[in-house]
């Protein structure tokens, strides 16, 4: 019962995470001018309102049951219309970059309050520790500068030139490699007992562990 319940809670700190990181996308393109997310009732903090059919159901799914041990999904990114934006291209940067710092200052947080919980409170620190490490998962990984991800669009999305906007509109391109490096690449090397084929896994493991160890998590 326990390991169900543990499972729970994690679920609990992972969902929160994603939903709390496409929320503040909207709301940061609210309070600069575009109301695109708040009119499709993308400003809340229901799962149902953010779900892929694919990116948060099947492809989960199917990563468990392969056994590649490592979860990659996604939510519907929140509809923004940067045309709409005061200013470009601080505001858009902001808006991509709002859901980063979210979880940025999330992850602190819970990493912060985690250190003041005694061993008695031990549900309440395995939610904090997961929350903690999925708000680090989702801004690190959104920090790569591959379309559709945030990352493209504060490295290149201020540049006006043709390249560079056709580069952050590359989005199908830019999830197809994505899915490639995280998904196809590590079942091939577990196939072929080649574990060190996970470019994905030892960026997020190296940045996990640096910025636990200076939580002192």
């Amino acid at each position: 019962m326990e390991v169900y319940f543990g499972i729970a809670v994690t679920l609990c700190a992972v969902i929160l995470a994603i939903l709390l990181h496409e929320v503040a996308h909207g709301y940061a393109a609210y309070l600069l001018g575009d109301d695109s997310a708040k009119r499709a009732g993308r400003l809340s903090l229901n799962p149902l309102n953010h779900i892929d059919p694919f990116g948060s159901i099947f492809l989960p799914l199917f990563l468990l049951w392969s056994g590649t041990g490592f979860l990659f999904g996604w939510a519907k990114p929140v509809p923004v219309n940067f045309s709409r934006l005061k200013k470009f291209p601080q505001d858009m940067l902001i808006v991509a970059g709002a859901g980063i710092a979210a979880n940025l200052l999330l992850a602190l947080l819970s990493g912060v309050l985690f250190g003041f919980l005694s061993s008695s409170h031990e549900w309440l620190r395995l939610f904090l520790i997961h929350f903690c490490i999925s708000n680090l998962v989702l801004a690190f990984f959104n920090l790569l500068p591959v379309p559709p991800l945030d990352g493209s669009k504060l490295f290149f999305g201020w540049i006006r030139r043709p390249w560079a906007i056709k580069y952050v509109s590359s989005d199908s391109y830019g999830l197809a490699a994505l899915i490639i490096v995280a998904v196809v690449l590590p079942m091939i090397g577990a196939a072929f007992g080649l574990s060190v084929i996970d470019p994905l896994r030892w960026y997020l493991s190296w940045i996990l562990s640096w910025v636990l160890e200076i939580l002192g998590v």
